[in-house]
């Protein structure tokens, strides 16, 4: 429930009491009482919403209008009362107005205008007509005529203030937010670089887990895992040893020599590396069957020298 604090202003006698009591307590007082300061709360339900209304009836006499400045600062909203009996009492008003839009500092106040007692037909000395002109001349500031007496449009001009004041605010709350919109904008024109992060800032989480999810999809995973599963070296070794048997070793040359791009593989593995892991072990093996040739070769030239040595014998024992 929202607080609002209306001020009552107008001259001394057109009826600013009799107009609120009325409002607030639904009584009219048939006497006049001249008014320091009155404070009068009201709860009051207005388009379906609760308002806690703080009403403030100011003194209309020449002696307290010093206090009026302090009035005009805390008020929200002001009720402007003149009586249709005294001509002197909308003059004043004019005076009132421009105090209250020099202290508020602005152009646009919630306001109302009243016009006081229209019950006294026969004592009035200000027509309708004259209240209007003067409304427009404010810039069609709302304008009633009331009558305290008859409690006619007096919950009226209370409701209209209230509402004038409930706009009020939600123009100064959309005024804020367009002119937070507009430094935004402002700033990342200049400053490119303040848009990308306006941008990375609002990016929804659904995006985030889009993303998340594209880098742990199973197509993704499956690139990575047939990666992983590709084999360092592809050797066949019966080729290698054949190939590089006849090889000259060139090799040992190059050995200290850095391995270039061309030689390493997409796992990063040097493919010279390999190439002298083949050819050493080639070298190895063709070691072994030469030692076993060898071997073979003395077991069979043995062989033959023990058969030339039996022949001779035999060949002796005939002779003799």
């Amino acid at each position: 429930m929202r607080d609002y604090k209306l001020v009552v202003l107008g001259a001394g006698g057109v009826g600013k009491s009799c107009l609120t009591v009325q409002f607030v307590q639904g009584v009219y007082l048939d006497t006049y009482d001249p008014t320091i300061e009155d404070s009068y709360r009201k709860t009051i339900e207005i388009d379906n919403k609760l308002f806690d209304l703080e009403i403030l009836d100011t003194a209309g006499v020449a002696q307290f209008t010093a206090m009026r400045e302090l009035y005009i600062k805390s008020g929200m909203g002001f009720l402007l009362v003149y009586s249709v009996t005294d001509k002197n009492s909308l003059n004043e008003l004019l005076e009132l107005r421009e105090q209250v839009l020099k202290i508020k500092d602005s152009n646009k106040v919630p306001m109302v205008l009243v016009g006081n007692k229209a019950d006294l037909k026969y004592d009035r000395v200000i027509s309708v007509e004259d209240g209007i002109e003067v409304s427009s001349r404010w810039g069609r500031v709302p304008f009633y005529e009331t009558s305290a007496l008859l409690r006619s449009n007096v919950d009226e001009v209370f409701v209209d203030l209230v509402r004038q004041i409930i706009r009020d605010e939600l123009e100064n709350v959309n005024n804020n937010t367009n002119n937070q919109n507009n430094g935004i904008n402002g700033g990342a024109r200049r400053n490119p670089s303040l848009g990308n992060m306006k941008m990375g800032r609002t990016m929804s989480s659904a995006s985030r887990n889009s993303i998340s999810n594209l880098n742990h999809s199973p197509s993704r995973m499956a690139s990575r895992s047939n990666m992983d599963a590709r084999p360092i070296t592809s050797t066949n070794t019966s080729s290698a040893d054949a190939s590089n048997s006849k090889r000259p070793s060139s090799n040992n040359k190059n050995s200290n020599a850095m391995p270039s791009p061309d030689n390493t593989d997409s796992s990063g593995i040097d493919k010279t590396q390999n190439v002298k892991q083949a050819s050493t072990s080639a070298e190895i093996k063709s070691k072994k069957n030469s030692d076993i040739n060898n071997n073979t070769n003395k077991n069979i030239s043995s062989a033959s020298e023990n058969r030339k040595n039996k022949k001779k014998k035999k060949s002796l024992c005939t002779i003799l």
